[in-house]
């Protein structure tokens, strides 16, 4: 049940990660990469998707169980790098651990309990997480745009960008109050 508490934990940690960023040029820079490849990396993995009525096993869905989570997972580590704080990489890293694993557990018992024989045919060939090199399973579902609009991914892509400004802000805002 941690799951339901995710989305408020996650602002938590946003803000922590605010206060206790230290951001430099190169830092942000090094971020960057990582947060854009999780981004685009949603992007596809959202186009898939038609939550509870289909099961995506095509693109993204032939190499991971979760590539949404991958890609949360690589935005989160080029959050962390931008930030250039160890105490931001715990806070980030502590969030995952705490919240993740049991997400994947629960989400992969309710598809296979809705799309059993399905779902028993892409797990056997897909990895819960860890992205496999080449696509397996059965790769039925196809990429469309109007998904990645229904599923709402156009407000992480909104506040990556948002984040990038107030991090890059920060030791200006910083250096201006003294702090």
């Amino acid at each position: 049940m941690r799951s339901r508490y995710r989305v408020a934990a996650g602002w938590l940690v946003g803000l922590v990660v605010v206060v206790l960023a230290r951001p430099t040029t190169w830092s942000l820079l090094l971020g960057l990469p990582f947060a854009c490849a999780g981004e685009a990396l949603r992007v596809w993995a959202s186009g898939h998707i038609e939550k509870t009525k289909r099961l995506a096993t095509g693109g993204p869905y032939a190499h991971s169980r979760n590539p949404l989570y991958v890609g949360s997972l690589l935005i989160a580590l080029g959050v962390a790098v931008a930030c250039a704080s160890p105490w931001v990489v715990l806070a980030v890293a502590a969030y995952f651990l705490a919240f993740y694993p049991t997400v994947m557990r629960e989400e992969a018992g309710f598809l296979a309990q809705k799309f059993a024989d399905e779902y028993r045919a892409w797990a056997s060939a897909v990895p819960l997480f860890w992205p496999r090199a080449t696509p397996g399973g059965p790769r039925t579902s196809r990429f469309a745009l109007a998904r990645v609009a229904a599923n709402r991914e156009w407000r992480t892509a909104l506040a990556l960008p948002l984040l990038a400004a107030v991090l890059f802000a920060l030791p200006h805002v910083r250096r201006v109050l003294g702090l």
